[in-house]
């Protein structure tokens, strides 16, 4: 008697994404951290260990292992018998964490400023013409990887580790919702003019001017992350 047909289920955004991961934990860590925050995962969506496990050539235990990790870091739920997603977190919490990250960034700003370098200088700019280039291209995920570049490399030159740890750690729990990509072209228009501010104050070695346009910038994320819609696909009940 012929067997009933079920159809194969298609690979997961994490099987498409993943490729060999070099041996160990940390291996498989890095390779599943890459694809959340790549915003090609979207909160809540499932994390599958069998079809992860097959994709990147190892055993279940590493993939476990990284999982645990990572719930760590705020970017895995796990539920008991409801498996593994990639975490949800309320609206409160997003608005909540670009508080963090804009008072985060303010205080490395203010040390930062009097340390830069000619190499910091240039590197702040090279960021931002790779934002230049990937809004002129319509490049969503470019951009968001550039903008974090950016920001990050004006906090660079503080050498405040701890401090720019804590910034990246809250900068990647927001990162699988990618704010940006939701807003009109006037709204991300506006934001890069704000980069734009921030570069020519900290170029030139402003700053009172590099700390408002920071503050002012973090302002306009805010207003910009309070008007997306309250997706409940996406968003953690209250």
């Amino acid at each position: 008697m012929a067997g009933t047909y079920r159809p194969s289920r298609p690979p997961s955004v994490f099987a498409r994404r993943l490729g060999r991961a070099r041996s160990g934990t940390e291996g498989v860590l890095d390779e599943l951290r890459g694809v959340i925050l790549s915003g090609e995962a979207a909160p809540g969506v499932p994390i599958p260990l069998d079809e992860i496990a097959q994709a990147l050539g190892v055993s279940q235990i590493p993939v476990r292992e990284a999982l645990k990790t990572l719930i760590g870091e705020g970017l895995v739920d796990h539920r008991p018998r409801g498996g593994y997603t990639v975490a949800r977190i309320t609206v409160a919490e997003l608005a909540e964490l670009y508080v963090v990250r804009g008072t985060l960034e303010q205080a490395a700003l203010a040390a930062a400023l009097p340390l830069a370098s000619a190499a910091d200088h240039a590197e702040a700019r090279t960021a931002h013409e790779a934002l230049d280039d990937a809004l002129a291209r319509g490049d969503l995920a470019a951009y968001h990887r550039a903008s974090r570049r950016f920001h990050l490399a004006l906090v660079a030159p503080a050498r405040m580790h701890r401090l720019q740890r804590m910034l990246e750690s809250a900068w990647n729990i927001t990162e699988p919702y990618r704010p940006m990509s939701q807003l009109s072209d006037a709204g991300r228009a506006g934001l890069h003019a704000d980069h734009a501010a921030m570069l020519a104050a900290f170029v030139s070695g402003d700053a009172e001017a590099l700390l408002r346009e920071a503050i002012e910038h973090h302002e306009d994320l805010r207003r910009a992350v309070a008007a997306l819609p309250s997706d409940p696909a996406l968003f953690a009940d209250p």
